[in-house]
């Protein structure tokens, strides 16, 4: 059965460009396309969509006052198209808050070189949108806790596997992956968290520029601190260190201690930055002192190396089916034998407090 997919765009010649690169494509079928919201709402009414491509700027109505009107009476995937700015990735976030499924990058019509790459993102998105589960993409509020005081590359690619069982060469940390769903999943944890935290490493999939605004969004609004991660930047208490976009980020260790290296290279599990290539560092130098989590997503990146900090001695956890936007890199964990606790997302903040070295 095909995905019904709908274009809201209030450009003639990009949603001209959507439907062509859709065409054809097995399992995808464009049921309408409109201008502006108030056309979309009574052509949708008729007949309405499994996916809908969101345009943000638009008139009569935006892309964000729409996707709320969407959200509150008729839940359904969304994914917006956004241009790849400062201003740009702003809104996105602002989607991804309110329950847009994925952003993809606004296509530049002018450049046919560029199509084919857009048409894979958008394909890919769909797809996944499809398989959203909308209750989890409602972010959860998580009360706060009150302190007492990624052919298929491998993480080959980026470093080689290393240490056994029990290494421990840092203090204790958290590590964290996820995809599709996790700008939500992510926020609900972190601004539950009380200042004094373990230091916490994060991949979450988003394209460049994206992950600096969602770094100084997250920071104004928890506890601990939360910044894009910059080459040899130090792990410390209430430190949150988020990849940035289009490089990966490996835990490392010097004799000023453990600091993160942030580098280019190729795509691993798909991916740039990657949770494989995250997490086998943190398996090859922390050891039984950290704590693997793998969140809502789509794919397997974080499958491998969450396996390989369980076999390393770390504490693993998943988050469930039931609060994940899209159940599909916590499940391919599952499935190897990686994780030693599949919760709820309002389980995962008092499990990260709760750390303790060793396991």
């Amino acid at each position: 059965m095909s995905i019904r997919v709908f274009i809201v765009d209030d450009s003639a010649v990009v949603r001209k460009v959507l439907t062509e690169l859709l065409k054809g494509v097995s399992g995808i079928e464009v049921i309408g396309a409109a201008q502006d919201p108030i056309f979309a709402q009574s052509k949708m009414d008729q007949d309405w969509p499994d996916v809908i491509i969101l345009d943000v700027e638009m008139p009569r109505m935006d892309g964000i006052s729409f996707l709320k009107k969407i959200m509150s009476e008729h839940p359904t995937p969304v994914v917006m198209c956004s241009s790849l700015t400062e201003e740009g990735s702003k809104t996105s976030l602002q989607a991804l808050s309110i329950g847009a499924v994925e952003v993809i990058a606004k296509p530049k019509v002018t450049l046919k070189s560029s199509l084919s790459e857009v048409s894979q993102e958008l394909i890919s998105a769909i797809r996944t949108a499809a398989k959203a589960n909308m209750a989890g993409a409602k972010q959860k509020h998580i009360k706060p806790i009150i302190a007492k005081v990624t052919s298929k590359l491998t993480a080959d690619a980026m470093l080689s596997k290393g240490g056994g069982r029990n290494v421990q060469r840092t203090g204790a940390l958290i590590a964290i992956g996820a995809s599709t769903g996790g700008t939500q999943a992510i926020e609900a944890v972190l601004t539950a968290l009380p200042a004094n935290t373990l230091p916490i490493l994060i991949v979450q999939h988003m394209p460049e520029k994206f992950t600096h605004t969602f770094a100084n969004r997250l920071n104004e609004l928890c506890q601990v601190e939360v910044k894009e991660a910059e080459d040899n930047d130090a792990l410390l208490q209430g430190r949150v260190l988020i990849a940035p976009g289009g490089k990966h980020m490996m835990l490392q260790t010097t004799k000023f201690g453990a600091t993160v290296q942030v580098k280019d290279g190729p795509l691993v599990s798909r991916h740039k930055p990657s949770v494989d290539v995250l997490f086998r560092s943190v398996s090859k130098f922390a050891g039984s002192n950290a704590q693997g989590i793998i969140m809502t997503g789509m794919g397997d990146d974080g499958a491998k190396g969450i396996k390989e900090m369980h076999d390393a001695g770390a504490t693993t956890i998943a988050q469930n089916e039931a609060t994940c936007v899209v159940y599909g890199m916590p499940q391919e964990a599952v499935k190897l034998g990686g994780i030693d606790y599949e919760v709820s997302l309002n389980k995962i903040p008092e499990m990260i407090v709760a750390h303790k070295p060793g396991k």
